[in-house]
Order: structure tokens, then sequence, then C-alpha cells
């Protein structure tokens, strides 16, 4: 049965979960990154966009996400229509990886922006990556040039960070500087070795 040891990665955009997952491994977690399995579903799957979306979309073989995404958040129809292709089998490849880690009964993280969003991974506990939504909204104007009124329509076309918040197991704080994340970081992985006993390798 997949998901029995997992444990949910999630928080908003630009919160810092890339971050995270990069020093929770680091620090001897094992991760299974969606967002990697989606992009490579997205483009295996070229074909179909090209068909749907257009040609434009496409650039020797691989999606041109950034454009993709300008598209399908400024048009919910298309956002829904890419969703309702990619989310199923994003799910089945998510689901196969769940099950080879499951066997080493050690808990793991799967990284799922969308975690609370879809309701879509029967995962008992998660790890939100939390920061203000004032930081979140300057942090990825900062990182991705765009203007705030097309920070906040991306921001918020997620849940709500508070919320997200609310619903967490464990709460991962980025609101400060690196040395301050990465020992929350580390304490969290404590917490995870305190709760269960060493892998079986």
């Amino acid at each position: 049965m997949p998901y029995r040891y997992a444990i949910a990665l999630t928080g908003g955009i630009a919160t810092g979960k890339s971050t995270v997952a990069s020093l929770m491994g680091l620090n001897g977690l094992r991760i299974i990154d969606a967002d990697a399995i989606s992009h490579r579903i997205l483009d295996e799957n070229s074909m179909w966009v090209a068909e749907h979306f257009g040609p434009e979309y496409i650039d020797k073989g691989k999606v041109v996400r950034a454009e993709l995404g300008k598209r399908i958040f400024s048009d919910p129809e298309a956002k829904k229509e890419l969703e309702s292709f990619l989310h199923p089998k994003i799910r089945t490849a998510i689901e196969e990886e769940s099950e080879k880690q499951d066997r080493l009964k050690y808990p793991y993280l799967i990284d799922i922006p969308l975690f609370f969003e879809t309701n879509a991974y029967p995962i008992e506990h998660s790890v939100v990556v939390y920061t203000p939504k004032e930081l979140q909204l300057e942090r990825f104007m900062k990182r991705n040039g765009f203007s705030q009124e097309e920070s906040l329509r991306r921001i918020e076309s997620q849940m709500d960070i508070n919320e997200k918040r609310s619903r967490a197991t464990w709460v991962i704080d980025n609101s400060a500087n690196l040395k301050h994340l990465q020992a929350e970081c580390e304490r969290f992985v404590e917490t995870i070795k305190a709760l269960y006993p060493a892998p079986k390798v």
C-alpha cells in the first residue's frame, strides 16, 4: 500500500520548498519530487500540449513551461483542461515511487506543491514551509520578475499560506535567513528520528 511512510512537503509559491527539500536531503531524508515528475510527464506529452494549446509552447520537443504558465494562469478553462490531463498521470507516477520507498519502512518526503488543494493523496502527515504573505510576494516578484498583479494572481491561485499552516502536522518557518532555515530543517529531521527507529538498509 503506497504512502504508508510518506510525509507531504508543501507550502506556497516562493515559500522555499525547493530549498527545504535540498536541506532535508542533505540531512538524510529521502525525497520524491512531484514537480520533477510533473515536468517529465509534461515533456513526454509535448505533442498533446501542441495539439491542445498550440505549437508555440514547444521548443525542441520540450514544453516551454514559462510561456504555457502565462496562458493557463490567465485562462481558467485552459488550466482545468491541462490539469485534468496531467494530474492522473502524475499521481500514478508518484504512487509507483511511493511503493518503492515504503519498502524501506522509514519516513520520506513527497514534495507536493498542491497537496491541500487537490486532496488527491491519502497521506496522513504533512510539513508546510511557511513564509508570511508579504514576504512571499516580495520573494516571488524578485525571483520571477513578474509584476505585482501577475505575482498576486499566481499566489492567489493556491490555498492561502496561513490556511496551509493551520492544517500542517509540522511547520518549517522560512521567514528569516538561510541559517535560520537550516536550523528549522535540522530540528524537523531530529523530530522524525525521535519518532521512528533507524531505517533498515
